[in-house]
């Protein structure tokens, strides 16, 4: 058994430990909730943005747009994948999913470009040697509309000049608040079939008495941006919220884990405590036994 010097070292470890998991499970509440705040402050513009998309397509049939080529003429299309990770560590296993599964993805596709926000995953990327577009660094904390704009504008012009063909975004979508899931999702180009069932299935209400001018095909051309700058923010915002949420469980976990060893630490000291107190009671018995 240790003794009680070493015993006593270890308790004030822990709990010096004990009191920075448990101050770390704090702030990532606070920016869990301020998090979840912002998402449902910015909500209602993107679903009618994709509401009036849903009421173009149900009345204006398949439109010749740049952003729904799929390209299916052009042999070894080149992908780009949008990845989201966090910048920081001590958030359980939310970076490794999300690493593992853009990885499972790569196997396939090992020449795509890849668009990395968060140092943890570009570091891991980087260091793997995968084609990481360099001048791509955005951080994932505190995420803003104007940051998702630039990732957007970025996304689009790679699209529109035929650098890549197809652009995905994973992500990890908080499926409840302590379900986790990394995604996969297609980000251009656009289906209309996918986006005629998004619509169904949310049971967007279609204005019938709307006319768009100076025709649809301009009108997507604007609202198309917008779609997709939504769609990063969103993914922006439920990435960060995830990556708190995964953080305040560790935290948490940690804090209960420290709270255990401190008990046993503590009964293991007193154990020590009580027999050197025997002993010293043993060796004063046996001296005055001695003397008498």
């Amino acid at each position: 058994m240790a003794n009680m010097r070493e015993i006593k070292s270890r308790i004030k470890s822990i709990k010096e430990t004990r009191q920075i998991t448990k101050a770390m499970k704090l702030i990532s509440a606070a920016k869990l909730k301020k998090a979840r705040q912002q998402l449902d402050q910015t909500k209602p513009f993107f679903d009618k943005v994709r509401a009036t998309i849903g009421d173009i397509l149900m009345h204006s049939g398949n439109l010749d747009n740049i952003f729904f080529d799929l390209r299916n003429e052009k042999e070894g299309k080149k992908k780009c994948y949008v990845i989201i990770t966090g910048d920081k560590g001590l958030a359980g296993g939310y970076n490794h999913n999300i690493i593992k599964l853009s990885e499972g993805e790569l196997k396939k596709h090992p020449d795509s470009l890849l668009l990395v926000a968060g140092h943890m995953g570009r570091g891991h990327f980087v260091r793997k040697k995968y084609n990481v577009d360099m001048e791509f660094d955005y951080p994932v904390q505190n995420p803003t509309i104007y940051r998702a704009r630039d990732v957007a504008e970025k996304i689009l012009g790679l699209f529109k000049s035929g650098e890549v063909d197809e652009v995905f975004l994973i992500y990890t979508k908080m499926v409840t608040s302590i379900t986790l899931e990394p995604v996969l999702m297609q980000l251009l180009p656009l289906t209309i079939e996918d986006l005629r069932e998004d619509v169904n299935a949310a049971e967007v209400k279609i204005d019938e008495s709307l006319a768009y001018e100076p025709s649809p095909q301009a009108v997507f051309d604007v609202l198309i941006p917008k779609y997709v700058k939504g769609i990063i923010y969103g993914a922006l915002v439920e990435a960060f919220t995830s990556e708190q949420n995964a953080r305040m469980s560790a935290m948490d976990n940690a804090t209960t884990n420290a709270d255990e060893m401190l008990k046993i630490l503590n009964l293991n000291y007193n154990r020590a405590r009580q027999a050197a107190i025997t002993q010293e009671i043993s060796e004063i018995v046996g001296g005055a036994a001695a003397l008498s």
